[in-house]
């Protein structure tokens, strides 16, 4: 295939894949005790300026329920960040940013979805006491978010992560055979918030300079397949072992709080293609998905250190 017809392809794939994929509405898991009172919780920033794959009013609707219905007030940041914008919440969540350049043109090269001053805000910000919640799941968006990502110490890797044996998707994380840590946030607040398995959707891998505490991490046989454009590789294309890496990762930062994620479906609920085939915490392999979610915002809004 010559390079304008990989172009043509990948512009084709980014439209048929944004026409398809929609949140589920009708997938609506209990929340048996809520961790405030209705609005009484702290105010959660979902990004929205960033030309952003997910966000609170499409393919992150059912993750943006779930917190509401845990007592959080869920809110979309529609503005570009700075210091002043971000006393407006108490933890950020950014899922799937792009350059404008990459808009519904998903081909290289891909620049950074943030401006060195908002980098600056954002680093500023944690350091001060905020919490970031920061979702870049495969090629695309890992190369978007990497100058983000490497101000804290991360570092992803720009492909799309699955085990090389099996290109099996879902990806199950779990506590039996130690992909799935034992941490704070498996644990949760009681026995029944517990998750011993996490299901995640084609995402891409981390590592962490110094300091990240792992919850998914990935065991032998697997690669983060590294093709020019988006979902263009196959067995033979060119790959890197992420053994060892993470798929998920929390860390503490000066005063505050940052947990990091190689996949965005896992946050939520959606329905591909004609057929409304489920794709998120609404299939069965990732039941434990939404108990999972709100463990790690209690972590990002320090219930579980009480």
């Amino acid at each position: 295939m010559n390079h304008k017809l990989v172009l043509i392809a990948a512009v084709l794939v980014t439209a048929s894949v944004r026409a398809q994929t929609i949140p589920d509405t009708e997938f609506k898991p209990p929340v048996e005790k809520p961790a405030y009172s209705k609005d009484g919780g702290p105010v959660v920033m979902i990004d929205e300026a960033h030309h952003n794959w997910h966000t609170a009013s499409n393919r992150f609707l059912p993750f943006a329920e779930l917190l509401r219905r845990d007592g959080y007030v869920g809110r979309a940041s529609k503005f570009p960040f700075s210091r002043e914008g971000l006393k407006s919440g108490n933890i950020l969540v950014i899922a799937n940013a792009l350059n404008k350049r990459n808009d519904d043109y998903w081909v290289p090269p891909y620049p950074s979805a943030f401006t060195d001053d908002e980098i600056k805000a954002v680093h500023n910000w944690v350091q001060e006491g905020g919490a970031l919640l920061l979702i870049a799941d495969h090629l695309p968006w890992p190369a978007a978010a990497d100058n983000l990502a490497s101000a804290f110490g991360v570092h992803y890797s720009p492909g799309h992560a699955l085990d090389e044996r099996t290109l099996a998707d879902p990806m199950l994380f779990r506590r039996s055979d130690g992909t799935l840590a034992e941490h704070r946030i498996t644990r949760g607040r009681a026995a029944n918030e517990r998750a011993d398995s996490v299901a995640t959707f084609t995402g891409s891998a981390f590592r962490v300079d110094k300091g990240g505490e792992g919850l998914l991490l990935f065991g032998p046989g697997i690669v983060s397949f590294t093709p020019t454009n988006f979902w263009m590789f196959d067995t033979n294309s060119p790959r890197v072992s992420v053994t060892g890496w993470y798929q998920g990762a929390v860390m503490r930062v000066g005063k505050g709080r940052l947990a990091v994620f190689g996949e965005a479906g896992m946050f939520s609920a959606q329905v591909d293609g004609p057929k409304r085939v489920p794709f998120g915490m609404n299939t069965p392999e990732a039941k434990q998905n939404p108990q999972f979610i709100l463990n790690v915002l209690h972590w990002l809004s320090g219930l579980l250190d009480k």
